[in-house]
């Protein structure tokens, strides 16, 4: 070995095991996401969440929905929101657009957990595009999982509804 090579393994161990904690990491700022989602200056909205939503929220999402309102930007027709989800034992934040009660994007912005990171990537993300809610508030299509992420694909599915279910709020 040569001289300082053990200061070297040191750093790439501790890069590594962060890794392996699940750092936190920005794929997408939330910012840089809006940016990229509208043509204009879309205007930034608030639902109030009642008794009823709160109650469709978490039926969608399996648990009670933490919160009193949900922020989302809008241009026309074409809303963009960003919600975040546990997926094994972190929050994953994602960012949605949707247009015509169709889902147009679908980015994870922020991931956290130690596992399942491969659900960032395009092949994973964009079979969300053209998505639309059936009558029971279910995705019109099924979505592929990956080994060792199934947690992260159920977070991002039931994200995927609640924004289609609040957009069709929004906008009618």
């Amino acid at each position: 070995m040569f001289k300082g090579s053990h200061h070297y393994i040191a750093c790439l161990f501790m890069l590594w095991s962060c890794f392996l904690c699940g750092a936190e990491e920005v794929f997408l700022k939330p910012d840089n996401f809006i940016e990229e989602s509208f043509v204009g200056t879309p205007s930034n909205e608030v639902i109030w969440l009642n008794k009823e939503l709160k109650k469709e929220l978490a039926e969608i999402l399996g648990h009670p929905f933490k919160g009193l309102r949900v922020r989302y930007w809008r241009e026309g027709k074409r809303t963009a929101w960003i919600l975040e989800e546990i997926g094994k034992v972190e929050l994953i934040t994602a960012g949605f657009v949707v247009e015509d009660d169709t889902l147009q994007r679908m980015d994870v912005l922020i991931y956290r957990e130690s596992h399942g990171w491969e659900v960032r990537y395009p092949f994973f993300t964009r079979q969300f595009k053209g998505l639309q809610l059936d009558r029971k508030n279910r995705l019109n299509k099924d979505i592929d999982g990956i080994s060792g992420a199934t947690m992260s694909v159920q977070a991002l599915d039931r994200l995927s509804r609640v924004a289609l279910y609040l957009h069709g709020e929004a906008v009618n």
